[in-house]
């Protein structure tokens, strides 16, 4: 399995350190040229490695970090059939802080409409960066990292990738049943931990 993160701002950095302290092998990618991320890649640590996002979107497994509003221009930029996608995004509009208007659907949801033929895994999203960054150890247990998605074996893998980024994995089942970690929940306030 390989790994890409396309955005580097806040959230994709964090994860990209959470890949760094597991020596798990992942490519990051932005807007900005490759010279300007690639010195802050390699800061991170040696499993971490700037890319292009056309070179990055190669990955079986890409993460988005990116805000919701791009999700759109990414629809015809690689063929999206059989690629897990991991939405770490929120629908938020800025400055102001509020959830988007999505016309009763949930991110999720559109964003697998629009990157047709991924199977999309919602993680991630519910951790601030500045928290996603540390060690998700803590008080004896690991932090919670929620996940839901329609594909089973989808589901599965992504699992499997947040346990070994040092998480306690808890799958909400399908994106309609993991709706509630979308946007303002109270499952955002709880930043949980899992002992034993």
């Amino acid at each position: 399995m390989n790994y890409a993160i396309i955005g580097f701002g806040a959230i994709g950095q964090a994860l990209a350190r959470a890949f760094a302290r597991n020596n798990i092998q992942v490519s990051v990618a932005a807007r900005r040229p490759l010279e300007a991320i690639a010195p802050l890649a390699k800061a991170i640590g040696p499993t971490v490695t700037a890319s292009s996002p056309q070179d990055a979107l190669k990955a079986q497994t890409v993460i988005l970090a990116i805000p919701f509003s791009e999700i759109a221009g990414l629809a015809s930029t690689t063929n999206w059939n059989r690629k897990t996608v991991i939405d770490a995004t929120n629908a938020i509009d800025f400055p102001d802080f509020t959830p988007s208007d999505l016309g009763g659907k949930f991110s999720s949801s559109i964003v697998q409409e629009t990157l047709s033929g991924a199977q999309v895994v919602k993680a991630f999203n519910t951790i601030p960066a500045a928290i996603l960054a540390q060690s998700p150890e803590e008080d004896g247990g690991r932090r919670v990292a929620f996940l839901s998605g329609d594909n089973p074996d989808a589901r599965k893998d992504v699992s499997a990738l947040i346990d070994d980024l040092g998480f306690a994995p808890m799958d909400l089942g399908s994106l309609q049943d993991g709706a509630p970690q979308q946007c303002f929940h109270p499952l955002w306030a709880k930043n949980l931990i899992l002992k034993g």
